[in-house]
């Protein structure tokens, strides 16, 4: 199993015994909808709901910050998913959040994780299944976390990359919202970009129905912003969820991965003692 999965292959692999599904929806501030409420209109027949915001840090005020490896071994056991388990993450808006399940799987070591390509529109549009209500309990597992620290960077990671420009920060929100031309959808946050940081927005990846483009063409995008080999890549957006479908970009087409900045604008534009730039 590849890290995108097609609704094809789903629908073939759908309730076998070693394979969960979870939809990882998370809807930004001013979308004004809930993704478990509507998790219970419709899911993918035998699904589970994956809250970023719980399987989470729940001692900071930064929004679905990555756990402990002890606090995200503990929530995935209970949710069933061992170190034998594949696991497959979709989202209601096409592609949006479930790569951030598909990256925290990647970053506490397991492997055998996968984005639905084109999530829950695709799914339905072709007619495929869908069932309401709660998912149905899980059975607990053990499951066994293997910490890759080198995936994450924080706070003073990207404060000191401003002087070394040693790593590329590639930014995926839209480009009004990066240049300062937009307004975050957060209140109160300061509007702009880190220093030195490019500008990739996500939705360049994909199609209009939220499949990814071809891999040639994700290419072209990511060497048109500055993606060429020489610097390791740090992906970052509104509050480390869009960031997570560069990096799976970045799998896709062969290119290192490089690092997510978990907390991403929220945390950068939240404070006042971190440079901004606009235009």
């Amino acid at each position: 199993m590849g890290p995108l999965v097609t609704t094809e292959w789903l629908a073939g692999e759908r309730g076998k015994p070693d394979l969960i599904v979870f939809d990882a929806t998370k809807y930004l501030p001013n979308e004004n909808k809930d993704g478990k409420a509507e998790f219970l209109n419709a899911h993918i027949p035998g699904a589970g709901y994956f809250d970023i915001d719980e399987v989470a840090d729940p001692d900071t005020d930064l929004p679905h910050m990555t756990p402990t490896p002890g606090r995200f071994a503990k929530l995935l056991g209970g949710m069933g998913v061992s170190n034998t388990t594949r696991v497959v993450f979709y989202d209601q808006k096409g592609l949006a959040s479930a790569a951030r399940g598909w990256w925290l799987m990647s970053l506490f070591g397991h492997d055998n994780a996968a984005v639905l390509d084109g999530g829950l529109p695709k799914w339905m549009k072709e007619g495929r299944p869908t069932q309401s209500g709660p998912a149905a309990a899980p059975t607990p597992a053990a499951f066994r976390a293997d910490y890759r620290v080198t995936r994450l960077r924080g706070v003073g990671d990207i404060l000191g990359n401003i002087a070394t420009q040693r790593e590329l920060v590639l930014d995926a929100r839209a480009a009004g919202r990066f240049t300062g031309a937009t307004p975050e959808p957060r209140a109160g946050m300061r509007s702009g970009h880190m220093p030195g940081a490019a500008n990739l927005p996500y939705t360049d990846l994909l199609n209009a129905d939220g499949t990814f483009k071809p891999t040639a063409e994700i290419a072209a995008r990511f060497a048109a912003a500055g993606v060429d080999g020489s610097r390791p890549v740090v992906t970052s957006c509104g509050s480390g969820v869009t960031a997570c479908i560069l990096t799976l970009g970045l799998r896709l087409s062969g290119l290192p991965e490089g690092a997510v900045y978990d907390g991403s604008w929220t945390e950068w534009g939240g404070r006042s003692d971190t440079p901004i730039e606009v235009g």
